[in-house]
């Protein structure tokens, strides 16, 4: 059901669109009557993504990693939609690994899909959003962006520094864009039980004040918040939706 009636018929974009927190997130502006089209590396999971929402307005075979794949598609975007309102640059990577065992070719490939990636996308949406004056543009980032989270240097290093890109971007581009960093906890995605078994899923829920994962829907839907009217003061954040986990150190009673 439509929550935000200023979000139909937007054009909105959607990085990593095939799975997880991009696949909710497209389900949901699609409900708010959003035009939406998703990028992604993996042609299986545009194609399944495609089935599970059939009212996706377009797809685009996109590695955001990649300076010439990213432009093609948002060409194909200026050709389909004929620009775009919103950007939700999500397409992310981890690997679970000690510091002292990540390889260089390790910490490239993390870099390369988690903070080039995020450059090359907001790069292509500022260029076409400063033309017409406005636009939204929210990142995933991550609360291991925001404090230190051991086997993940990369990842949290990679996150960190969105944050700090989406900040300066917003003191640049004020007022006509707004751009915000939304930093999940632990979320219920494929990519989470790839990395963890149920045994060690249900360990880390109880470090969680709210004692489980989020579910990618919760995360779409501040995604939805962020990009409506009703949060049009709100630039240069990193939000943090993590069941209380930064909120402090959580001693279950």
């Amino acid at each position: 059901m439509a929550k935000y009636e200023e979000l139909k018929g937007k054009r909105v974009v959607i990085t990593g669109g095939g799975s997880g927190i991009g696949q909710a997130t497209a389900q949901r502006f699609v409900d708010e009557g959003a035009k939406v089209c998703i990028f992604d590396i993996n042609n299986a999971a545009l194609t399944e993504t495609s089935k599970l929402i059939p009212g996706l307005a377009d797809t685009q075979l996109v590695d955001v990693s990649d300076e010439g794949s990213v432009r093609d598609g948002f060409l194909a975007v200026d050709k389909n939609f004929g620009g775009i309102d919103v950007l939700i640059s999500n397409a992310g990577i981890s690997v679970r690994n000690r510091f002292i065992d990540t390889d260089f070719a390790q910490w490239r490939k993390v870099m390369s899909v988690n903070l080039d990636g995020m450059f090359l996308c907001c790069k292509e949406a500022v260029v076409r959003m400063e033309k017409q004056r406005s636009g939204v543009i929210l990142m995933t980032a991550s609360n291991n962006g925001m404090e230190g989270h051991p086997f993940y240097t990369d990842y949290n290093a990679s996150k960190a520094a969105v944050i700090l890109m989406g900040r300066t971007v917003a003191l640049e581009c004020a007022p006509w864009l707004r751009i915000n960093s939304v930093c999940p906890g632990y979320v219920l995605t494929p990519m989470q039980r790839a990395e963890y078994s149920e045994e060690a899923l249900a360990v880390v829920n109880e470090g969680i004040p709210m004692k489980r994962h989020a579910e990618p829907a919760e995360v779409a839907a501040l995604y939805a918040f962020l990009a409506s009217d009703e949060a049009k003061y709100i630039t240069g954040q990193f939000i943090p939706i993590d069941g209380g986990e930064t909120a402090g150190k959580y001693i279950p009673i």
